[in-house]
């Protein structure tokens, strides 16, 4: 490249730059820094990418930036507001270049581009210019270097996030012949007489957008009407729907449940179910007034007149009509009840069906024999009583028609498209407090404090909304937090109303007509509202399709009650691209809910909460996105390293409950792991075997086990159930029904289940550890050394001993030994598979603990109280790493417990230095451990708090020298340290997660708000 080049680029640098484009264009298998690698760049959620993440993480590192689109929407500036923030604050600049082509982008996104002060923004006239515009261009400069992503995506919503887009990330010196010429062909746009400054465009194609805009909403408006009921389809989850529902039917079924998410169109598809059933008379059960005009509405779209339908409720008595809308308040009573028969309805609908176990659905259902009761929820887990025998999945004899959990509504793109921002509360009040029932006056204006109100207003005008104008849901932790954060939004030229369940009905409808009302409907008498402000009562049941803006201003403590909040704004309307939902996060110790609600995931494994954390905006189907703050993110992970055993405990009991009342029998752990609803290791990590769970959860005794078997189960619980590898599982599952197999059995049943190549050495390894070897000490050995299960002979055969074979002629202790077996085996098939015939066992970024890798490296026992720092295990080499030291407060120490504050980093993707222990020189039996190992690997945990270590995959000693360091007594002792060379570059979402603040207090700090 020559000495211009490196005049201004490092050596290192150049190396790392060539070494890229090794690995993109010439072999992909070299490990590179990603930060100079060439790569393709798409949407694929999937394999967690989207192109507004590259964008995202160019935007966050680069010095300066240029970007040429031909067009900029809302809802592709949306989702990047937070990092645009970041860029205004850090004083990056930026030029963007845009065009009035096809007068396609969005004046609002324009104005919010020129009012941040770091970027300018020109229109490229192309009318002027009598020429086409369409280029799709990101430019990012760093240290000389310049990486640009080319392509087809545009600067919108779906071009970002969801459309099949095809771009290249190009890296190149500024002095490289592409980057040149890029960039000598942007400025040359920039600087041409046809690219407009804002000052000069904004107005005229603010105008001309508005009167074409205008213009074609008249036309929309001229064919829409006669077609409506034509055009008027089930989506994907109505048909599933309605196909399950007739197999019920058929197969002698009378009740069914719909458990579809807030907004798949729950109603509707009931509508299409009925007409497709051939139903004559039908009633609707709801529990507001309000939503029994709602759903006679959605009705009468999908039938023609000849079938009649009126409310009972709300001064109504339509009883004759064909379909009634009964509110359950008015229904219940005897004088409105009694105007029907039993039989008189065919079908009879329950909406919001997990309040049906109440006394006034109850009544309503054990009077009526329909052909027919169907329920219809969103949240079926969420009962109204805890009696025994009165859940809703009994109710309606667990005869699940359909269900579409949130994610996967995205997925099939049933639901408006939201941007979430997690958001630092500038109020620090913690979830204790706010639990009670009457705040101290000093807690309580911190809620309503003129500086949190401040915060939110920036915010909230800041992040906007989808549409003409705000139509907003605020939700408060209380009543009167609502009544004078509203008093105090309207004092600021805000129409804000706050709703309790002391308001009437007929106050809660017209405050709803008003927030979705067009400003152009206003009337003296009438005013449309900007924000309803509310604890709950909004949560289910209120169909305002318009609303494009929810804020949080309350600790989450239910995944349940965020969803429902969250799902108040994801019904599509026309005119409204996308929802923003601003949460404010405070320090709650709850916070851990917010991802465990985002991501749908119930298993509360807190690694995979963290993972959600760090990529559920790159893995979040459709045109969504998710952003955190960093103090946000913060505390979020804060709340994760410090869940306290009491909160797994009792979220595992809901758990229980609720896989319990879906089955209707005690669930195994196999069923929790198929459901999804809480990872059995957590479940064991708290209660040691299911079968103590299972009693704990029932509270009395259901299991006459030996101690043999208490504790055969304890010691398979906690060394196979993991699943990491498949060895000890396969060996118990074939002798589960056999006396005996074959080495050469359970080698081919290895290889054709699982692609897993076992041999003799790895049978025989794993037979010692199911003689009660696998343990940490002698009094551990004492425990588990007489669960005498399996034996080798001389022929290459497993024999099952006598006693273990008496043992599962016990049925309970059969079942459980199963069930380890099973969730093992699919654990492994899920999270831990690898071709088996390599070298090294492991998964890239999966998490291990001490005591898998010790059972992996067959060490015979568990090594864990020796892992620490560096451990050899043969062939194999070890570092494992706290990324994040815990800080001393001792002033006599310079670490804590006399730990040095080890320099352990990584400087980029593939780089990271390590330091040796304190007082090991080079040469010494340490170090050759650490250099002689053919094979190195490392191991990271973020804090203390996980564990589980990161594998992040083998490494190569680049360098290593010996320097000196204070011990505690401020003596200088000798240590190492190394420059090592990942052999496979580090992924870019896990590498932020390690580098990130862990620090709460700082980031506060920082923020002012402590």
């Amino acid at each position: 490249m020559g000495n211009a080049v490196t005049s201004k680029i490092t050596t290192e640098r150049l190396s790392d730059l060539r070494t890229g484009f090794e690995t993109a264009y010439v072999n992909g298998a070299v490990a590179s820094n990603l930060e100079y690698k060439p790569s393709f760049v798409s949407n694929n959620p999937n394999e967690g990418k989207k192109v507004i993440s590259s964008i995202e993480e160019e935007l966050l590192r680069c010095e300066s930036f240029q970007i040429s689109v031909a067009f900029i929407t809302m809802g592709g500036i949306t989702p990047l507001l937070q990092t645009l923030k970041t860029l205004e604050e850090r004083q990056i600049p930026g030029e963007i270049l845009t065009t009035n082509y096809l007068n396609f982008s969005e004046p609002r996104a324009l104005q919010k581009i020129h009012e941040l002060k770091n970027i300018t923004l020109k229109m490229y006239d192309v009318e002027a210019a009598n020429t086409g515009f369409h280029t799709k261009g990101y430019i990012f400069r760093k240290d000389e270097v310049y990486r640009i992503i080319l392509g087809s995506s545009n600067m919108t919503s779906a071009a970002l996030t969801s459309n099949v887009e095809w771009n290249t990330r190009l890296i190149s010196t500024e002095q490289g012949e592409v980057a040149g010429q890029i960039l000598k062909e942007f400025r040359e746009l920039w600087n041409s007489d046809y690219a407009l400054d804002y000052d000069s465009f904004y107005e005229i194609y603010q105008e001309r957008y508005r009167i074409i805009k205008h213009q074609r909403e008249i036309a929309k408006r001229e064919i829409i009407p006669s077609f409506d009921k034509f055009t008027l389809k089930p989506n994907s989850m109505q048909e599933k729907f309605i196909v399950n529902l007739r197999k019920i039917i058929r197969n002698g079924g009378d009740r069914a449940l719909l458990i579809s998410a807030t907004g798949t169109g729950k109603t509707y598809a009931a509508a299409f179910a009925m007409r497709e059933l051939g139903f004559r008379r039908v009633l609707f059960v709801v529990h507001r007034a309000q939503l029994a005009v709602q759903a006679r509405k959605s009705f009468s779209r999908v039938f023609d007149s000849s079938v009649s339908m009126g409310i009972v409720g709300a001064g109504q008595h339509d009883y004759d009509s064909d379909y009634v809308f009964a509110m359950v308040e008015t229904l219940n009573r005897d004088s409105h009840l009694f105007q029907y028969k039993k039989d008189d309805f065919d079908c009879i609908i329950l909406d919001e069906a997990h309040h049906s176990p109440a006394n006034t659905y109850q009544k309503i259902m054990n009077y009526f024999t329909p052909k027919l009761f169907l329920g219809m929820t969103a949240t079926p887990d969420k009962r109204d009583d805890h009696l025994e025998g009165k859940n809703v999945y009994e109710l309606f004899d667990r005869n699940i028609a359909h269900e579409i959990r949130l994610q996967k509504a995205m997925e099939d793109d049933l639901l408006c498209p939201f941007h979430y921002f997690g958001i630092s509360d500038i109020a620090v009040v913690d979830d204790k407090t706010m639990r009670k029932k009457e705040l101290a006056d000093t807690d309580f204006n911190q809620l309503t404090s003129e500086a949190r109100v401040r915060h939110v207003i920036e915010q909230a005008n800041y992040y906007g909304y989808s549409g003409e104008r705000v139509k907003g849901f605020i939700f408060c932790s209380r009543n009167r937090e609502c009544e004078i954060l509203s008093k105090m939004f309207n004092e600021r030229g805000f129409r804000t109303l706050a709703l309790s369940s002391a308001t009437s009905e007929e106050d809660r409808a017209r405050a709803f007509e008003r927030l979705a009302m067009s400003e152009k409907d206003a009337t003296d008498e009438m005013q449309p509202l900007d924000y309803i402000f509310s604890v709950d009562i909004l949560n289910e049941g209120i169909d305002i399709v318009e609303v494009n803006q929810v804020i949080m201003l309350r600790p989450t403590q239910s995944p349940i009650v965020f969803i429902q909040q969250l799902g108040r704004g994801l019904r599509k309307a026309e005119g409204k691209e996308y929802v923003v939902i601003l949460d404010f996060i405070g320090n709650y110790n709850n916070n851990f809910m917010i991802p465990v609600a985002l991501s749908g995931d119930r298993t509360y494994n807190a690694d995979v909460i963290r993972k959600y954390v760090i990529s559920g905006n790159s893995t979040i189907p459709g045109a969504s996105t998710i952003h955190f703050d960093e103090i946000s993110k913060s505390r979020i992970f804060h709340a994760i390293d410090n869940i306290k055993s009491g909160t797994f405990k009792e979220l595992i009991k809901e758990g229980y409950r609720n896989l319990k009342n879906r089955l209707g029998r005690i669930p195994r752990l196999i069923d929790f792991y198929e459901n999804e609803e809480m990872d059995p290791i957590v479940i064991i990590r708290e209660y040691r075997t299911y079968y103590a769970f299972a009693e704990a959860m029932e509270k009395k005794p259901l299991f006459a086990f030996s101690e043999q078997e208490k504790r055969t189960l304890e010691y398979l619980s906690k060394t196979v159930l993991s699943g990491v590898r498949p060895d000890e599982l396969e060996i118990l599952r074939q002798l589960l029904f056999r006396d005996s197999v074959d080495y050469s059995e359970i080698m081919d049943c290895c290889r054709s289940r699982y692609g897993y190549e076992m041999n003799s050495a790895k049978i025989d390894a794993a037979v010692d550890v199911l003689d009660g070897a696998f343990v940490t000490n002698s009094a551990e050995y004492e425990k588990f050394c007489h669960i005498d299960l399996v034996r080798s002979d001389q022929k290459s055969r497993l024999m099952r001993l006598g006693s273990y074979r008496e043992r599962l002629q016990h049925r309970d202790f059969y079942r459980q030994i199963e069930d380890i077996v099973e969730v093992g085996l699919r654990r492994y098939q899920d999270k831990f598979r690898t071709s088996g015939s390599g070298e090294v066992p492991f998964v890239l970024y999966e998490k291990y603990s001490r005591r898998d890798i010790s059972l992996l490296m067959n060490a015979g026992k568990d090594l864990s109280s020796t892992m620490y720092g560096m451990s050899r295990l043969g062939d194999d080499m070890f570092i494992w790493v706290t990324y994040h030291k815990e800080e001393t407060t001792d002033e006599e120490k310079e670490y804590v417990d006399g730990k040095p504050d080890y320099a352990d980093e990584f400087v980029d993707n593939v780089i990271f230095r390590w330091d040796s222990q304190i007082g090991r020189k080079l040469g010494s039996a340490y170090m050759n451990k650490v250099m002689t190992a053919p094979r190195k690997h490392l191991m990271v945990q973020k804090t203390d708090a996980e564990n589980n270590f990161f594998y992040m995959g083998e490494f190569d000693v680049a360098e290593v020298r010996e320097d000196r360091k204070k011990n505690n007594s401020g003596v200088y002792m000798p240590i190492c340290k190394l420059k090592c060379r990942m052999k496979t570059a580090v992924r870019e979402d896990i590498l932020r997660y390690l580098q990130s603040s862990n620090s709460l207090e700082k980031s506060d700090v920082s923020a002012g708000t402590v």
